[in-house]
């Protein structure tokens, strides 16, 4: 008899998630190869999530849900899996932002990530050398899904232009990227400015930086080093960060004027050109 991998459901949300599988897959008579089938996948996927070796997808629960009549449970499990991707000092803020009623950003480097196409992400991501990758991408869309809501948080990002030239995955990437700034103009709830070239020296110019406001808790301020983040709800913190979100709105474009500029990027450094090929190696 081949051996069956034992699971622990308290272990993690992925082992509970795995071993609920193959307990509603075995409930029903269905073995690996035929559930695959159904949802169209390969019965060697289905045995890799039972196991935990490989992080579900939403539309692999969802598939799941369907075939097995499982009313969204799987649908439901996946955040807490995916969420639970991400790394372990990452999640608490993942968490709070879950539950933010306001959000403004400024980000010196990168886009935003709740504003990241998947291909983005995946670039941005892979230059940790994860072991992972597709976990993370997946946890990060994952985290996208509050703008979905019928109430999201009300978002604002700044963006220094930096962000907008710096050919994050290559041309392709970057103006799909840019084009999904552009899909924000008229959002109601998210905002998007760019705080421009000839600003100058501004108000954040030590890095980026994300407050959050909540419905009954105190405001939370969110930083990054190297290698962590930091969170505080100290009142002074909450104040500078204040302070200096007015300064760099003040010094940012309008979103009109933003959006011309992320048009005029898009298609004069990554329009439309063949990409260059690469030099070959002697």
């Amino acid at each position: 008899m081949a051996h069956v991998q034992s699971l622990d459901p308290s272990a993690s949300p992925l082992d509970f998630y795995g071993w609920e599988l193959r307990r509603r897959r075995e409930a029903v008579g269905l073995k690996q190869g035929q559930l695959g089938e159904i949802i169209f996948c390969t019965g060697s996927l289905i045995g890799q999530i039972e196991t935990t070796k490989k992080v579900p997808t939403r539309d692999f629960s969802e598939r799941l849900d369907a075939a097995l009549g499982t009313d969204g449970v799987f649908s439901r499990l996946v955040g807490l899996v995916l969420r639970s991707q991400l790394p372990t000092w990452f999640q608490p803020y993942a968490e709070m932002e879950a539950r933010a009623t306001y959000i403004s950003t400024y980000q010196a480097q990168l886009v935003y990530g709740l504003v990241q196409t998947e291909e983005y992400a995946r670039a941005v991501l892979a230059t940790g050398m994860p072991d992972d990758l597709e976990g993370l991408v997946s946890a990060r869309m994952e985290r996208q899904r509050i703008l979905e809501r019928e109430q999201p948080p009300l978002a604002w990002a700044i963006l220094d232009e930096a962000v907008l030239h710096r050919p994050i995955g290559g041309r392709e990437v970057m103006r799909n990227q840019l084009a999904r700034l552009l899909e924000f103009t008229r959002h109601r709830w998210m905002r998007i400015q760019v705080l421009p070239f000839v600003t100058g020296e501004h108000s954040s110019l030590a890095g980026s930086f994300t407050a959050m406001r909540f419905e009954n808790d105190p405001d939370i301020v969110y930083t990054e080093d190297l290698i962590s983040g930091h969170m505080t709800a100290s009142p002074e913190a909450i104040r500078e960060a204040a302070r200096r979100y007015a300064h760099l709105q003040a010094a940012a474009l309008s979103i009109e004027d933003s959006a011309a500029l992320i048009t005029r990027v898009m298609e004069e450094r990554y329009g439309n050109r063949p990409e260059p090929e690469e030099r070959a190696v002697a």
